[in-house]
């Protein structure tokens, strides 16, 4: 039997998603109920959401903007 681990999201950045602009865009979903905002990249193919940060402040969003050198994110609802 697995263990299933309840809890908040983690905040951190994970290093080892690797982004690519040619195939994915930067996005940040956010939660019309609750107000969370994720940051993550989507295929641009297939539209598959790839979560990478939970963005609490500004100063995620521009810790995320600088680790992946984005200068524009798309944000959807």
């Amino acid at each position: 039997m697995g263990f299933i681990h309840f809890g908040k999201k983690q905040q951190s950045l994970s290093k080892n998603i690797p982004f690519d602009s040619d195939k994915q865009i930067a996005v940040i979903k956010c939660s019309i109920c609750t107000g969370e905002q994720v940051a993550g990249f989507k295929n641009k193919e297939d539209g598959h959401f790839t979560e990478v940060m939970l963005i609490r402040d500004a100063k995620d969003l521009e810790k995320f903007k600088e680790t992946y050198k984005i200068s524009d994110i798309k944000k959807e609802y």
